[in-house]
């Protein structure tokens, strides 16, 4: 693909489009003369317009350096006293049923104690839940509607999609798809394009490149399109977004932070624009993002359950959080300013997992930008903000060990001085999320050893009491069933109260296959989360193991297509787990036919984890139920134009073979992408003489030798072929090569 270099000449400066306010208006901009850009430079970046972002301090903090509110801030007290005292009295109401349905004997044992501890921390965590649903669930039936604000927009903001070794046919058909809806709003002239790559795989670099100059060249100079890859990617999302502001943060008054799978409409973008202008002390605004686009059998269950129980937890959250909100890391809009000055993430003491640079960045950069002053809200009701999810039961495992240790590290973090209440809360419900799992299996552990217990134990009639009769372990069968049903309704709530929403809402029902089908969508829905509910548990408690064991998950890229996974590692993944549900049923079921059935839900999900996670991604059982008008949702019935858009462009794209070349091969063939690439390298860092870079020189070496690509494709590493990609006299060498 010949590339014209014209492409990476930057538009005028930035400052000709927007002058320069007052220093008291906003962040500084460039001046003509800072921002002026010799044409030779052709750089794909504008000038650089440095913002400081100093590393803040977890130990300390003077209430005194923070923004000072424009307006009186309103707490909503009366929605946290509810969530929040009405999980306190349920859990408490509880926990004294638990206690007597195991002290119906007169006597309690410690092991019985131990049970009643575990139910009443994991009973907490549904009953808040449960709460919070409610609360969402009222909320809602007054049927809230964000109404956009009207007016042209006075700032400027930078969208960037941070990517790390994605498919770029997809990457960048959604910035195209997402730039021309903003375009068509008229408000175009305000946002910037921004493709943050982070990616560590050379033919994922190179791919990069050639979609970004392809699109740029369609779009024409005046594009606002921009692209930057990192050698190294230190702190990885956290380090590739503080990056680009401490860079060019004080161009723009905010950010848009998408992932590479997001997906948002024109109107949304635009909305979140005009939400952050319109409240002064706003730093975080965040929007909901729907599931979209997703085929496959769990991908589907996960989607529907997106769309219609989603809104009600997110309406919840947001109502009793108010101004103390949470960021969830993309589809949210963040002013610069104040990420800049208090959103510096430090390494954390010690070694990873609980040490080194903080992995789930998110919820600490809501937690620090809060505490600085400004506000953190969401906009639950907003439409047009979407993404994508994991086709597969393993894809979410990969992903949900990276998160599980992200949270986890946040046990550091959640004690930092200065933070808000609600702030430490966000904490330990994302600790608590995982470490949630454990507690059920240990609470699991502990009933099949008390009734055990109670099967085999002998007698003690001798116990230095007086009493005709002796004590053992015995439990209230009719309190104990009770309380199971009091709590499945309470675990089950959420699913309910969202159903009956979008039963109420006329447009959400008919698009969504009607009453039936959504009901009957709805109870599939139900059976295959509790099915794949003890699979989850095991694997998620594993996780947690391991990061208590001291071992780092690294960090992976997502898989986002539907293609399957090899029957050989579902079996591999997944044999512990059906053969510890083959032991677990054998063993109820010689202790006791009760304690069998009791445990049926969970010993058929294991029992079962091969074939249900071979089924979770199949693509042919989630388009059959859509076929049959199954786990629909209204925008799977009538897509956003920006979906279809992108799936389109992605089409295109990827008939353009732009993720098909290697990396070598399409610098050695294409003269223009080889000149381009050269261009748009930073200037080589100084080298301190006898300081030898491994990779560098063997690559040097290598090429020296070789006298054709072929023959050095074949002897260079991966990483040698990455020190070949940073190296313009090494570039020049692959160049010369027949």
């Amino acid at each position: 693909m010949a590339v014209p270099l014209d492409t990476l000449t930057p538009p005028h400066s930035d400052a000709d489009r927007h002058p320069a306010p007052p220093p008291e208006a906003g962040p500084a901009r460039p001046t003509e003369a800072t921002s002026a850009v010799p044409l030779e430079a052709h750089h794909p970046m504008p000038p650089e317009a440095p913002l400081a972002m100093p590393v803040q301090d977890l130990g300390a903090w003077d209430p005194r350096s923070g923004h000072r509110p424009a307006r009186p801030e309103r707490r909503p007290w009366l929605a946290r006293a509810f969530v929040f005292g009405g999980a306190a009295l349920l859990t408490a109401y509880g926990a004294l049923q638990m206690y007597e349905v195991v002290s119906v004997s007169g006597g309690t044992t410690a092991l019985q104690y131990v049970l009643l501890v575990l139910f009443t921390l994991n009973f907490s965590w549904i009953a808040l839940a449960f709460t919070g649903a409610i609360l969402g669930f009222v909320v809602l039936l007054r049927a809230p509607r964000h109404k956009p604000l009207a007016g042209a927009l006075a700032t400027r903001t930078a969208v960037v999609m941070p990517v790390y070794n994605e498919a770029t046919a997809r990457t960048f058909a959604g910035i195209e798809a997402m730039r021309a809806e903003v375009e068509a709003t008229g408000h175009g002239a305000a946002f910037d394009w921004f493709v943050l790559s982070d990616s560590t795989q050379g033919d994922a670099w190179i791919a990069e490149e050639r979609a970004f100059l392809a699109l740029r060249e369609r779009l024409g100079p005046e594009a606002r399109l921009y692209y930057r890859h990192r050698a190294k990617n230190h702190h990885r999302k956290a380090g590739n977004i503080g990056d680009f502001v401490s860079r060019w943060g004080a161009s723009y008054d905010h950010m848009l932070v998408l992932d590479a799978d997001s997906l948002m409409s024109g109107p949304c973008i635009v909305a979140l624009a005009s939400a952050m202008e319109a409240d002064p002390d706003a730093g975080i605004v965040q929007s909901l993002p729907l599931i979209i686009n997703r085929n496959t059998l769990f991908a589907r269950v996960q989607q529907f359950a997106a769309r219609i129980y989603g809104p009600v937890i997110a309406t919840g959250l947001s109502a009793w959080s108010g101004p103390d909100g949470n960021y969830w890391g993309h589809n949210a809009i963040i002013r610069t300013r104040a990420f800049a000055q208090a959103c510096g993430l430090p390494d954390l003491p010690g070694k990873p997992p609980f040490g080194g640079h903080v992995l789930s960045h998110d919820f600490v950069e809501a937690a620090l930008i809060r505490r600085a002053g400004w506000s953190v809200t969401m906009l639950p009701t907003l439409p047009g903000s979407y993404e994508e999810s994991p086709p597969s039961l393993i894809d979410v495992a990969v992903r949900d060990r990276r998160w599980a240790q992200g949270n986890l590290q946040h046990s550091g973090i959640i004690g930092a001085a200065g933070l808000r209440a609600a702030s430490r809360q966000h904490f330990a419900t994302g600790i608590a999320g995982y470490v949630a799992s454990p507690l059920w299996l240990a609470q699991l552990v502990v009933g099949i050893a008390l009734v055990l217990q109670t099967a085999t134990i002998q007698p003690d009639y001798f116990s230095g009491d007086s009493g005709l009769f002796p004590n053992w372990p015995r439990f209230d069968p009719v309190r104990a069933l009770q309380l199971f049903g009091l709590t499945m309704g309470i675990l089950l709530a959420p699913k309910l109260l969202g159903l009956l929403l979008a039963l109420f809402d006329g447009p959400v029902r008919r698009a969504s296959g009607g009453a039936l089908r959504l009901v009957l969508s709805s109870l599939i829905e139900t059976l295959l989360s509790a099915l794949i509910a003890p699979i989850a548990m095991l694997i998620q408690s594993g996780s947690v193991f391991q990061i208590l064991a001291g071992r780092d998950t690294g960090w992976n890229p997502q898989r986002r297509d539907d293609g399957s996974i090899p029957f050989s590692d579902i079996v591999r993944r997944h044999r512990w787990h059906m053969a510890l549900g083959l032991v677990t049923g054998v063993a109820a079921f010689a202790i006791a036919t009760s304690l069998f059935l009791w445990m049926s839900p969970t010993i058929l999900g294991l029992v079962l984890a091969i074939p249900i996670s071979w089924a979770s991604g199949q693509l042919a059982w989630g388009l059959g139920l859509k076929r049959l008008g199954l786990l629909m949702t209204p925008e799977e019935r009538d897509p956003p134009a920006v979906a279809t858009a992108a799936g389109s462009l992605a089409r295109r794209n990827a008939a353009m073979g732009l993720d098909d070349a290697p990396a070598l091969a399409a610098i050695h063939a294409d003269a223009q992408l080889a000149a381009a690439h050269a261009l748009m390298l930073p200037p080589a860092s100084p080298r301190a003489r006898g300081a030898i870079d491994p990779d560098r020189a063997l690559a040097a070496a290598k090429l020296a030798e070789a006298r054709t690509l072929d023959e050095a494709t074949a002897w260079l590493s991966p990483k040698e072929r990455l020190a070949v990609l940073h190296d313009r006299p090494l570039l020049d060498r692959l160049k010369s090569l027949s």
